[in-house]
């Protein structure tokens, strides 16, 4: 009935009763559900045996401590649970352990206050007079109540004496029978109007029952000790000063608070990435400086410097995106952070495509002159290039456009799993991220991703096709590689962690921002800062062939090694170095005759009457040539042959009909026309195929472009006419 009752006044004060256990031996089931109802406020009643049990669950659950208040009655004796504690299976450190801060609620027996009773004595007078005449014999808590009745007795019959003598002087007190409904109300109506004060305190009735005061003792450090009481004739509660202990901060909740709490990104690990930013466009700014002084440079105006400043301004949009990533609920409103996901997904967008295209779009320039025959003589203005990288930017813009048209970005709420409050309070924190998201996010970003992969990928072919173009500053095919894979390898890795670490925006902002940083900085300092050093060292060395590089090169290092030789396997080297730069300069020199070559030779060709008008220098520069053909082919079997030619009797062979030739001098005779058409009869053919492999043309290792390599020049027929042989060469 005390349980029903208590339910309905609940009720009335809007109190939620979340969960009601009834038991009769083992409470243990009835406080798992209360736990598991996430009670933190309980009300007990039982007596001093099952409160013993009831603790001991609460202790098993822990269900006690800062997080649980329990309430139970306050009417049990001193010391109670000593007396029960033998009859549990728990420790008495543990049971005191769970009632630690337990409330008990009991009524107040005697008044605390010294105002004079309607006895004429104070409660604290009652009570020693009390004691006295009580002896030894057991003392009843109600004996105040008990003492405070007889006076209400006694005052509502004289409140309805007063009253039947003033109102009906024929009906007396006397007359009183259970029966009489008229006289058992007159009593009533007495007892609610009585009203004084007693032992127990304000004596009052309403509605048939005694108003008292209601005391609060709370267990702590193993005995009770009064924190309060209420007044229900007042309805004042009052709290001693520092009296209640509770476990925690503050007191209990009446169940787990749910504090909704948004994870933002840290605002020292913003600022630390916004400058790191910060000196990233500071440096493409220096770049971009550099790159419109040295415009009219020929090593800057050979690498395309309008394809150069698109490259610097891809990479600065790039580092403005970092900006907006770090952008989140605790900087900016819901509204604009939707606005931001849009905004951050083009720029990052479209500066990836501005850098990567320029630079290969210039690089497609280099491929389309060197590898396209038929567009060898066209000019391929920076105009074109600038259309190829505004038809990459379109279909960016095509696909952005249907992206945010078709299915835009939204902010999206992630909530995750509750977590204990840090700062140790009673409360449970539910963490929420904002996100980016649409309904086809997986499609849309698979599309973008297909497409800048397919880039990268041309971007790789292009390199590997110009990796061979002499020309250092066209050829960046080695940076472009570089670059592709630093970004490629960078961008997996980071769209991997950024994927597990959703759940931690400062991690995932940490690495987004750190791999965009890396790319563009890498990309720009691989396209710049070679340029830089070789402007500043050997800007003419960029611009030239390498081929015609080598033999200068080549005697910088010999010269470098000779000097630090030390031991007979360095001196080996260096000679042998030594040997081929000298090779490598003859073969340059025979590639600088080439033309006076050929034009001795056609002039062989007409009739004899006008060889004689051969100046002498070309016939010394025929000879310069074939002397150096016989140093340069030296380790070839050409060697071989051209000495055995030379070593050969001319006029044996040709039979000159003139022999007043024979008494001449011997080194007129040699430079005599008739001897140098001899000569090159024998020695332009294997000249030709001996220079042919430099040029890329048949093998070395044939003797002779005419001839097996047995055949003697001795019984070779020579025509007349030298048509075949320089057609051939």
């Amino acid at each position: 009935q005390v349980r029903n009752d208590l339910t309905g006044v609940l009720y009335g004060e809007d109190i939620e009763i979340s969960d009601t256990e009834s038991f009769s031996n083992d409470p243990c089931t009835s406080v798992k559900k209360l736990k598991g109802n996430d009670v933190r406020i309980i009300l007990g009643q039982f007596d001093e045996e099952m409160a013993v049990k009831v603790f001991c669950c609460a202790y098993d659950e822990e269900m006690y401590g800062s997080k649980y208040q329990w309430i139970i009655p306050g009417w049990y004796e001193n010391l109670w649970w000593e007396s029960w504690i033998n009859s549990s299976q728990c420790l008495s450190k543990n049971l005191l352990a769970a009632m630690e801060g337990y409330i008990g609620v009991d009524f107040e027996p005697l008044s605390s206050k010294t105002n004079k009773t309607i006895s004429g004595r104070t409660p604290q007078q009652y009570e020693k007079e009390y004691n006295a005449k009580r002896g030894d014999g057991q003392s009843s808590k109600f004996h105040g109540y008990a003492y405070d009745g007889i006076w209400v007795i006694a005052r509502t019959l004289q409140r309805a004496m007063n009253y039947l003598n003033s109102t009906n002087k024929h009906q007396k007190i006397e007359d009183f029978n259970y029966t009489n409904h008229k006289l058992g109300k007159i009593f009533l109506n007495a007892m609610n109007e009585t009203r004084f004060f007693g032992v127990t305190g304000e004596v009052v009735f309403r509605n048939g029952e005694r108003m008292g005061t209601i005391k609060f003792t709370q267990f702590q450090e193993q005995k009770e000790v009064k924190v309060g009481e209420y007044n229900a004739v007042d309805d004042k509660l009052v709290i001693i000063n520092n009296s209640i202990r509770f476990q925690g901060l503050e007191p209990p909740k009446d169940k787990t608070i749910i504090q909704e709490e948004l994870r933002k990104i840290s605002l020292p690990l913003y600022s630390i990435l916004s400058a790191l930013t910060i000196l990233g466009m500071i440096m493409a700014s220096a770049f971009l400086f550099f790159n419109i002084k040295n415009r009219n440079q020929k090593l800057i105006k050979m690498s395309s410097p309008y394809m150069n400043n698109l490259i610097i301004l891809g990479g600065m949009l790039s580092y403005a995106s970092i900006f907006l990533f770090g952008l989140d609920g605790s900087f900016v409103s819901e509204k604009t952070f939707e606005t931001l996901c849009t905004v951050r997904t083009w720029i990052l967008t479209v500066g990836y495509t501005t850098a990567f295209g320029a630079m290969f779009a210039k690089t497609w320039r280099v491929h389309a002159i060197f590898k396209n025959v038929k567009m060898k003589k066209k000019i391929i203005k920076d105009q074109k290039l600038l259309g190829i990288v505004g038809g990459m930017l379109l279909i960016d813009l095509c696909i952005l456009i249907c992206w945010q048209v078709v299915d835009p970005l939204r902010r999206t709420v992630e909530k995750y799993n509750m977590e204990p409050d840090p700062a140790g309070r009673d409360i449970s924190i539910r963490p929420i991220l904002e996100h980016c998201e649409n309904t086809h996010m997986t499609i849309w970003l698979g599309i973008v991703y297909a497409y800048k992969g397919l880039l990268m990928l041309f971007g790789c072919f292009l390199a590997w096709e110009t990796r061979n173009v002499s020309i250092p500053a066209l050829n960046d095919s080695k940076y472009i590689g570089m670059s592709v894979y630093n970004v490629g390898i960078m961008c997996i890795i980071g769209a991997a962690v950024s994927f597990l670490t959703r759940d931690q925006p400062n991690v995932q902002f940490c690495i987004v921002a750190l791999v965009i940083i890396f790319c563009s900085t890498i990309t720009l300092c691989l396209v710049f800062v070679p340029k830089l050093i070789t402007l500043r060292t050997n800007p003419d060395a960029a611009t030239q062939n390498r081929r015609f590089q080598f033999t200068q090169n080549q005697k910088k290092e010999d010269s470098k090694t000779s000097t630090s030789v030390t031991s007979v396997n360095q001196a080996s080297t260096s000679r042998l170095e030594g040997l081929q730069s000298e090779n490598h300069r003859l073969r340059m020199k025979i590639t600088e005759l080439d033309k006076d070559l050929e034009e001795v030779t056609m002039q062989l060709q007409d009739t004899p009457e006008k060889t004689t008008y051969i100046k002498q220098n070309h016939y010394q520069d025929l000879n310069d040539i074939l002397s150096i053909r016989n140093f340069t082919d030296s380790k070839d079997g050409e060697k071989a042959i051209l000495k055995n030619h030379l070593d050969q009797n001319p006029p044996a062979q040709w039979g000159s009909s003139d022999p007043s030739r024979t008494s001449k001098d011997p080194i007129e005779d040699i430079n005599s026309p008739e001897h140098i058409q001899r000569r090159l009869s024998l020695q332009l053919p294997i000249l030709h195929h001996a220079y042919l492999p430099s040029i890329g043309g048949v093998d070395a290792s044939c003797a002779s472009p005419c001839v097996s390599p047995s055949a003697s020049p001795r019984h070779r027929h020579v025509p007349p006419s030298f048509r075949v042989m320089v057609s051939g060469l």
